[in-house]
């Protein structure tokens, strides 16, 4: 090796490599992490396979599912011939496929298809000559129970179907379908919504149209009431039932799980602040949480009440709606909204306190355990807003 060469190699070495041992290291790059961006597209673009794969398997179920119904019913008159073609169809899978073509995953896919026998193919056909794959808009439109392009996509796992057969209201089932797909809500966050019964709980809060537009089109933001839940659900916090605590302690229980709570106060929400402190000359007041929802572009003020809501209460939230309607929003954003969220309230002392038409103060109660969806039903069903609970679809 020349002198050049050597002094070059050396150079090399000390600027971009640190020796240690018998390990030699890259040094860090000064091109904005391009290593860095380079493994987020190839894991973005995995992340995409296996979601195709998992969309197209959905597909392939339900017309699966199809077929095994309608073999079915040409052999409808002879005894056992379904539950004979099922076994067949099941060690035939498994010796070509292997595992996952158990009889009654096949018994699934046979009710899968029978839940959502309007939903149609041609989105991402299956059978046939065709063979193009659902678009990113496809996949993203959600199902609309008035027909349209969404009637025919599926969009969710074979797990979230699995659990949304199991609901055998079909505007019920709808309503989670079509929010599970634009919250993007995993497995866990669809059991979560269910079990806390949040078609129910928005349920309360509406009229009977609106209680229909959930199956339709799911939460739908565009007015202050369509924020609100009565009651809030916080079974998450893991309150001691037989411990008394305090509303500092509660409010610290919120922000030690806030993604949870954001996730049930709804869509749309962003955390701003704690304690956030206002001042009237010499006396200072604090507001407990302060959220902005960005779909209705106003700020959302949360006070926490462990006991039973007083007239004070609700006056003190006006005072820090006023405040923020006249301080603190900007043009362009709309009225400010104040939450109580309370253990307990009298709804004649709320409706006397705030003034008719009021759309910027509510008073909700929350529950620290999971509420019964049985009860909030009835109270529905007594309401007139929801008729009996269906039967559900044929199955068999």
């Amino acid at each position: 090796m020349t002198a050049d060469a050597k002094r070059s190699a050396e150079r090399l070495t000390a600027s971009g490599m640190e020796a240690k041992g018998k390990s030699l290291r890259p040094r860090r790059t000064e091109s904005g992490g391009w290593i860095g961006r380079i493994e987020g597209v190839i894991a973005q673009a995995r992340s995409r396979a296996v979601a195709a794969v998992n969309l197209a398997m959905v597909y392939a179920y339900h017309e699966i599912g199809r077929l095994i119904v309608e073999e079915e019913q040409h052999g409808r008159d002879r005894t056992g011939y379904g539950e004979k073609i099922l076994f067949t169809l099941s060690t035939h899978l498994t010796e070509h496929f292997g595992k996952g073509w158990s009889v009654e995953n096949l018994k699934l896919m046979r009710r899968f298809y029978l839940v959502y026998r309007n939903r149609v193919n041609t989105v991402y056909p299956i059978s046939g000559n065709a063979s193009r794959p659902v678009s990113a808009r496809d996949a993203s439109t959600p199902p609309d129970a008035e027909g349209g392009t969404g009637e025919g996509a599926f969009t969710l796992s074979w797990s979230h179907y699995l659990k949304l057969m199991r609901i055998e209201n079909p505007d019920e089932r709808r309503f989670y379908e079509i929010e599970a797909t634009e919250g993007r809500w995993s497995l866990k966050e669809l059991q979560r919504q269910f079990d806390s019964a949040l078609y129910e709980r928005l349920a309360l809060s509406r009229d009977k149209a609106k209680v229909r537009e959930l199956a339709r089109r799911g939460q739908v933001v565009e007015r202050p009431e369509d924020v609100v839940k009565d009651p809030y659900v916080l079974e998450f916090l893991r309150l001691p039932e037989s411990e008394a605590y305090t509303e500092s302690e509660l409010e610290q229980r919120l922000i030690d799980h806030l993604r949870d709570f954001l996730l049930e106060l709804g869509k749309g929400f962003a955390f701003v602040g704690r304690q956030v402190r206002i001042s009237f000359g010499e006396r200072h007041f604090w507001i407990d949480l302060v959220f902005y929802n960005r779909l209705l572009r106003c700020f959302v003020l949360l006070d926490l009440k462990l006991g039973e809501l007083r007239h004070q209460d609700i006056g003190q939230m006006q005072m820090y709606v006023n405040h923020y309607d006249r301080n603190v929003k900007i043009d362009g954003e709309n009225p400010t909204i104040g939450i109580l969220l309370c253990a307990d309230k009298d709804d004649a002392i709320v409706e006397m306190t705030l003034p008719e038409g009021n759309r910027q103060i509510f008073a909700s109660k929350y529950e620290p355990v999971l509420p019964s969806k049985e009860q909030l039903r009835g109270v529905l069903m007594e309401s007139g807003k929801l008729p009996p609970a269906p039967r559900g679809e044929e199955l068999t």
